[in-house]
């Protein structure tokens, strides 16, 4: 008897991401919807009296593209089997969330097929499968019921849930009152618990603190020694090398490769490391009118010295005044770990364009290949979110004390990082 739990043949899905309206693609509103069928009639019979005055055809008139696709996943295949633990990585848009969706069946694939022997235990973003009028309590009863489980079987793990997820004080409090990492940690501590055959883990793992990551990790690892299977999305590499011994890389929603972590991992860090040390192009936010241009280091060099100042110019355009503006910068070592995170309050923005620069001294990053996740928010709600931006090397040049060149790599997480913000520099247009 076969141990495959998961088959996957030629899977692939299609999403619309626009219709042409007027001339140019856009989405559709319920206000666009009402107009167009009040308008049907009367353009149907102007249609037809130029087809009897002209000859014309209004299927030929009105000859133009419908909507704009995008294959988010395409002709993937692969097999799983039993108690397996298997990393799934690669840049962001390339696939790996909509192949986790298409496996829990959340959303129906456009081509191919997908066979899962057990049941699906899945965290795949947020607050997955919660409600958030109901109790931390009453939403771990209730993803027992999704998961096919008995009151009786809830009630055995329902303790070991709770005091896993550390919310025992907060466990009749509506789940819309919770954080973000309090959500995840109800939501990862039910998913592990409630005994589902398949886990399947996206990177919302990444919204908990340190301790409480470790402890997902350690779960996972015995989730997998009792036989059962894991998927695990993430961008720490780190961690899928310490977790998982098998790794599918995605790349533009298509497989490229499966095999080994450890070859795997590399072979998609000697990718990021040909990435260019600029972003350029314009990033929508989720301020309407605000957008981000470019993101890039101020000098042309690939390479710095260690201990040399960092400079970051970001390159934001906006038809409005933006208050209160936080943008973090998330540094990444070659491994995925996250080694510092320095912020800082832009308290106004003029309409215009603008540039931001923020300078790191003093960060004593050790000597290797480092990547730039940009993120910003307003009055604690997250406008704009960019991983790998741009990416960076450390040299050992300026390095007097050798102890830092073979330790540095340990020394990066605990010593202090210091940054200022220059002026921001204004340009009418």
């Amino acid at each position: 008897m076969s141990n495959v739990v998961i088959r996957v043949e030629n899977l692939s899905k299609r999403y619309r991401i626009g219709q042409y309206i007027g001339g140019q693609y856009q989405h559709r509103t319920l206000r666009d919807v009402l107009t167009d069928a009040m308008h049907t009639p009367f353009r149907r019979l102007r249609a037809r009296s130029k087809e009897r005055v002209l000859g014309s055809s209004p299927t030929a008139m009105s000859h133009q593209p419908s909507a704009d696709f995008v294959w988010a996943l395409k002709d993937v295949s692969f097999e799983v089997k039993q108690g397996e633990v298997v990393g799934i990585i690669g840049r962001n848009g390339a696939g790996k969330t909509t192949l986790l969706k298409l496996l829990s069946r959340i959303t129906e694939p456009t081509g191919g097929r997908a066979m899962i022997k057990g049941r699906i235990g899945s965290l795949l973003g947020v607050g997955t499968g919660f409600h958030a009028e109901l109790t931390g309590r009453e939403n771990i009863y209730l993803s027992g019921a999704i998961l096919g489980m008995t009151k009786k079987e809830v009630d055995r793990k329902f303790d070991e849930i709770v005091a896993f997820a550390g919310l025992e004080k907060f466990i009749d409090t509506p789940v819309k009152r919770y954080s973000s990492g309090m959500v995840v940690r109800l939501g990862f501590a039910v998913a592990a618990h409630l005994e589902p055959e398949i886990l399947l883990v996206d990177e919302v793992l990444a919204v908990g603190d340190a301790a409480f990551q470790k402890k997902c990790m350690g779960k996972m690892r015995n989730v997998a020694g009792e036989g059962r299977t894991v998927l695990f999305v993430s961008h720490n590499m780190g961690a899928i090398q310490n977790l998982t011994r098998r790794c599918l890389l995605l790349k533009n929603g298509k497989l490229v490769s499966d095999d080994n972590s450890v070859d795997i991992v590399e072979a998609y860090l000697e990718e990021l490391l040909a990435a260019p040390n600029s972003s350029s192009g314009s990033f929508e936010t989720d301020i309407p009118g605000f957008r981000v241009e470019s993101i890039e280091l101020d000098e042309e060099q690939l390479e710095y010295g260690f201990n040399k100042p960092l400079k970051f110019d970001l390159h934001v355009k906006s038809d409005k005044n933006i208050s209160d503006l936080t943008i973090a910068l998330q540094t990444f070592n070659s491994i995925g770990a996250r080694i510092m995170t320095p912020k800082i309050v832009v308290p106004r923005l003029n309409p215009g364009d603008s540039v931001v620069s923020m300078i790191l001294e003093n960060h004593y990053l050790p000597p290797g290949h480092y990547s730039l996740h940009v993120e910003m928010d307003m009055l604690g709600r997250g406008v704009f979110n960019r991983r790998d931006a741009l990416s960076f090397e450390i040299s050992e040049i300026g390095i007097e004390d050798p102890f830092l060149a073979t330790r540095g790599d340990r020394l990066g997480v605990y010593l202090p990082v210091k940054y200022r913000v220059r002026e921001i520099e204004h340009h009418e247009i």
